[in-house]
């Protein structure tokens, strides 16, 4: 399976990468600097640089065809402003399923955020925070809503570098916001790249009791 990742230079996408590596597939890593190359070369996927708030959805199919599926990992971190929480986090989201649909790549994945479907309204919360979890919400709606995509949303709990647990609560119905490591966060979208039955779907993942493969069973 060749899968390109959006935001390949970040924590849950170089784990990912060396996911789909050691099981064989073809990790294909968008990143924005080229300083960032080596390290996702190191994690086992293709580097190509392009820079997601600038190039056009035509030129980015470009880079997405002969691709099984597309991930969306990418993110502005936690110290950016505001503006780039909508030109990357929502945008950039945006622009990525534009361009599959252009280079007829159907699955998609994204990586959303707890709190997305509650986002407050600016008047409400009009902090960098707020701003966030606005862009996932638009995100969130603007990926799902697309009849060319088959496309799965995923909201991770609180991230952590510990080692995977193998076990977790996932589910469409509010999980809480308890933490759940980011070696998890990737094995479930790997998992769910097996598991298009899943297309449509909002999931919510922390750690838990179930078994990893069981709990992506269970979802039918």
């Amino acid at each position: 399976m060749r899968v390109v990742i959006a935001g390949g230079h970040g924590k849950i996408a170089l784990v990912l990468e060396r996911q789909l590596a050691q099981r064989g597939d073809e990790p294909v890593a968008l990143v924005r600097n080229p300083d960032h190359a080596e390290d996702v070369r190191a994690a086992g996927a293709e580097p190509v640089v392009v820079d997601l708030e600038s190039i056009g959805a035509v030129e980015l199919a470009e880079h997405l065809r002969g691709a099984d599926a597309v991930v969306f990992a990418a993110g502005a971190g936690p110290n950016s402003t505001a503006e780039r929480k909508r030109t990357v986090d929502r945008d950039a989201a945006l622009l990525l399923a534009d361009a599959a649909g252009k280079a007829g790549v159907r699955r998609y994945l994204l990586v959303s955020a707890m709190g997305a479907a509650e986002a407050p309204s600016q008047d409400e919360d009009d902090s960098v925070w707020g701003e966030y979890l606005r862009a996932k919400r638009d995100a969130e709606q603007g990926v799902s809503g697309r009849g060319d995509l088959d496309a799965t949303v995923l909201r991770p709990g609180r991230l952590t570098d510990d080692p995977a647990t193998g076990r977790v609560t996932l589910a469409e119905s509010r999980v809480g916001h308890e933490e759940v490591t980011r070696e998890d966060t990737a094995a479930t979208l790997v998992a769910l790249l097996d598991a298009p039955g899943t297309a449509g779907r909002t999931l919510e993942l922390i750690n838990g009791t179930v078994p990893l493969t069981t709990a992506v069973d269970e979802l039918g």
